[in-house]
């Protein structure tokens, strides 16, 4: 791709607060090391990825490191947001922003999102798919999904250590995260979340993990077995309701299940960097590039398109 058109809307930063925060409590992104980071950087790999825009966003855990400290997670997501908001005011052509909010603190989480789409100017809001173990459909966090429904928000949920052990061997990006995006987003739908708040647009990281693969397993096993009030077709157009990033997803085997499944215009590139490295990018990107059955602009639809049409604004600002 010759000249940058893409809109990435899973790219990740680094900020230093939020750096020196996992490092101090010993922590990791599931085992991942993590990478170091700048804007000259990410512009770098834009150019040589052909990439335009890149929507930034914290990774895993998110901001909510000590179940019992909801103070310094308010904090920390605040600086985080300052601090990404400051890079796109840098650079409004090549970034975007999706904001921290501290869940599972309600009352900071809808302050924080309040001053990020209100005072900074956030494209969207981030979630990571369970803090502490509690997953996004939980009924407490009801408040915060009415908000992002009357603002018509985007959210991004990225994935988080789920509440297990890793394999051994295994860090938890590795196979755990594709497991907890498929299990908040059955949460979500299971707890309604979807239907009654339409207007929130969710995009899943890394194609969903594998719901595209299972939704009609989850939605039939419902409807027949747990809940004979559920019908099943519903269920399947709750979860057809989500948006898909393409992020180590654009594979021989993801991807034909992936645009199987997806309504039109809810699949959007991703690349995952720098927690994924560039040659990862550039293996996606050229299957990608060569897809023999997308249809006509299908995939000038994946890498721009469909992200100018979800955030309403050419190169999403």
């Amino acid at each position: 791709m010759p000249t940058p058109a893409r809109i990435d809307v899973h790219q990740h930063f680094v900020p230093p607060a939020w750096s020196r925060a996992l490092t101090a409590g010993g922590d990791t992104v599931g085992g991942w090391a993590v990478p170091s980071w700048s804007p000259a950087e990410a512009v770098a790999m834009m150019d040589r990825q052909g990439i335009a825009t890149g929507v930034l966003s914290v990774t895993a855990p998110g901001v909510h490191f000590d179940p019992g400290d909801d103070r310094a997670a308010r904090e920390l997501a605040r600086q985080v947001n300052e601090d990404g908001a400051e890079i796109v005011r840098d650079r409004p052509d090549r970034f975007g922003l999706f904001a921290s909010i501290p869940l599972p603190d309600v009352d900071g989480a809808l302050t924080e999102a309040t001053h990020a789409l209100d005072v900074l100017g956030a494209d969207g809001i981030v979630l990571v798919s369970n803090v502490h173990g509690r997953y996004l459909g939980d009924p407490d966090f009801t408040p915060l999904w009415a908000e992002l429904d009357r603002r018509a928000a985007v959210v991004f949920v990225h994935p988080a250590q789920p509440p297990m052990a890793w394999l051994p061997g295994a860090p938890a990006p590795l196979v755990d995260f594709i497991f907890d995006t498929t299990r908040t987003a059955v949460d979500l739908v299971l707890a309604g979340v979807p239907r009654r708040f339409p207007n929130v647009r969710i995009i899943l990281a890394h194609g969903g993990g594998f719901l595209p693969y299972a939704a009609y397993r989850f939605s039939g096993l419902t409807s027949i077995s747990l809940d004979p009030d559920q019908d099943a077709d519903e269920l399947i157009r709750d979860f057809k309701r989500f948006y898909f990033d393409t992020a180590l997803s654009a594979s021989p085997s993801a991807l034909p299940s992936l645009l199987a499944f997806a309504e039109p215009g809810h699949v959007l590139y991703g690349s995952d960097w720098p927690f994924a490295p560039e040659a990862a990018g550039e293996y996606y990107n050229g299957f990608l590039e060569t897809y023999p059955c997308f249809e006509s602009g299908g995939q000038e639809a994946i890498d721009r398109g469909n992200a100018e049409a979800l955030f309403g604004r050419p190169a999403v600002r």
